[in-house]
């Protein structure tokens, strides 16, 4: 299946089963390369719909201290744009259909070349990116670069964007949105399931998109109640924490898979109607 095309599908078969999707984040090459690859390629066994695999980065300055530490990790190990380039072609071996997002920050795209790092990623597998720090007004630099590569380009939406900046944000975006549940960094409070819900109805009267929510939520309640007025539930630092805590990589990959199993079994019953009680 070509990039361009995964996301959509996904999304497309997820509405048809309705039921969102679970979006889970881990950071390319955290603890290490060959524990990272274990982690990554038993995600969609434990049920994870679409992956967002972190690219590190030594200053990820919309991060908070979970990933901006497994970044660390990663980037002491050796981890580079080109390894994780290659554990996307190594899923790719085992999995050709659950859609892979490379998330993180533009310089280190900008070092490797930016036409060259999409080519390269486009041939590795990659269907979409997420670069927080790019703002619409360069979509020259990145955006429209990628689509002619046949990848998406999703963009952030978050509880301080102005309603009139809006379809400039959101005017090249592809793939999804990915709505900012709460101002600040990953792994913040919890969101506000009430505020939540006005704010994803608000911007769907801005896009046809599906709208992921991602940002402050770490348990199987949290992402069930997020789930069922959402397209996709994102959930990162919990993930990343569980590697944190690991004391052997066994017990890193176990920790991510079994609470992706949690999070999953419990979005896929979110939207289940009770049967009418008989008086």
């Amino acid at each position: 299946m070509n990039p361009n095309a995964r996301l959509a599908a996904r999304f497309a078969a997820l509405k048809t089963e309705n039921r969102p999707a679970l979006v889970s984040y881990v950071t390319a090459g955290d603890p290490d390369m060959a524990t990272s690859q274990r982690i990554l390629d038993g995600l969609p066994a434990a049920g994870v719909d679409v992956i967002e695999l972190g690219m590190p980065f030594s200053d990820p300055m919309a991060d908070g201290p979970a990933i901006q530490k497994a970044a660390l990790r990663a980037l002491k190990e050796g981890q580079t744009q080109a390894k994780t380039l290659e554990m996307v072609r190594a899923f790719r071996e085992k999995d050709t259909t659950t859609p892979i997002v490379l998330m993180g920050y533009y310089n280190p795209i900008y070092r490797y070349g930016v036409d060259r790092f999409l080519t390269d990623a486009a041939r590795a597998g990659v269907d979409g990116l997420i670069v927080v720090d790019i703002p619409p007004e360069h979509d020259d630099e990145l955006c429209q670069p990628a689509a002619q590569h046949g990848i998406d380009f999703i963009r952030l939406a978050t509880p301080t964007t102005d309603t009139k900046r809006l379809p400039k944000v959101l005017g090249n975006a592809s793939g999804f949105v990915y709505y900012v549940s709460v101002a600040g960094v990953t792994g913040g409070s919890a969101p506000t399931p009430e505020k939540l819900e006005r704010s994803v109805s608000n911007l769907r009267e801005h896009t046809k998109l599906p709208i992921a929510v991602g940002f402050g939520i770490r348990t199987p309640e949290q992402a069930a109640i997020i789930g069922r007025f959402s397209d996709a539930v994102v959930v990162g630092s919990a993930l990343v924490d569980c590697i944190e805590h690991a004391a052997t990589p066994d017990e890193a990959v176990k920790g991510v898979h079994d609470l992706a199993r949690d999070l999953a079994e419990s979005i896929r019953e979110c939207r289940e109607v009770s049967e009418p009680q008989v008086s």
